[in-house]
């Protein structure tokens, strides 16, 4: 019997076991709004980073010298900027996330969210720790591009857990970082466009398609 030969009651139950099965097995009350803080967040980090390599060259340029404590100092600026950026982002996608939970009436930590987050937690453990290995051998170069493919390997393999529209925001930093080894000189560009402008719209557009009506 095909779902046309269905009665509409049958189709409804039907329907409604499909969405149980589905709340009950993925975590979906992640927040597009956390999509666009975080973006913000990485639009602002990615400003000051701009200024502050900006201030740096200029002084290179005139002072001709590379390796010296400016550029140590340089290197650390960035990291702790680095840090800041990505707790602000954690801080205030756990917030709009939390209070979407909260919306729904689900606990925000139950098995489909443990499953989200170890499945995440594998790439970007490896690429975290690819990227500590890169600067312990002072290697800037590959930096933006591996952050970009691993988180979206991460996003990829997370989207079995959750809203199934994540995958392409997935696909999408995975090209980017492939295109930025290319165009290494543009890494900064490259990361505020990923982590930046891709999560706002990737944000607005989830807001939009399962948020909005629930706020109205």
């Amino acid at each position: 019997m095909t779902d046309q030969q269905l009665p509409t009651s049958s189709l409804d139950e039907i329907k409604d076991i499909r969405r149980i099965m589905e709340r009950s097995s993925r975590f979906i009350s992640l927040s597009g709004l956390s999509g666009i803080a975080a973006g913000l967040c990485a639009m602002g980090g990615a400003w000051l980073a701009s200024n502050r390599l900006a201030e740096y060259y200029l002084a290179y340029n005139s002072r001709g010298n590379f390796e010296g404590p400016d550029f140590n100092k340089l290197k650390l600026d960035l990291f702790i900027l680095a840090i800041a950026v990505l707790a602000l982002a954690l801080v205030s996608a756990f917030y709009f996330t939390w209070r979407r939970a909260r919306h729904n009436q689900t606990p925000l930590w139950n098995v489909s969210s443990r499953n989200l987050a170890w499945s995440m937690m594998v790439p970007l453990g490896a690429g975290g720790l690819f990227i500590l290995a890169m600067l312990q051998y002072s290697e800037w170069r590959f930096i933006a591009p591996a952050s970009l493919i691993f988180y979206g390997l991460a996003l990829v393999n997370g989207s079995k857990f959750t809203l199934s529209d994540i995958r392409y925001l997935g696909y999408l930093e995975i090209v980017l970082g492939i295109v930025n080894t290319q165009f290494i000189g543009y890494g900064l560009y490259c990361w505020a466009v990923g982590f930046g402008v891709l999560h706002i719209l990737y944000g607005a557009i989830m807001w939009w398609k399962y948020e909005k009506d629930s706020v109205n």
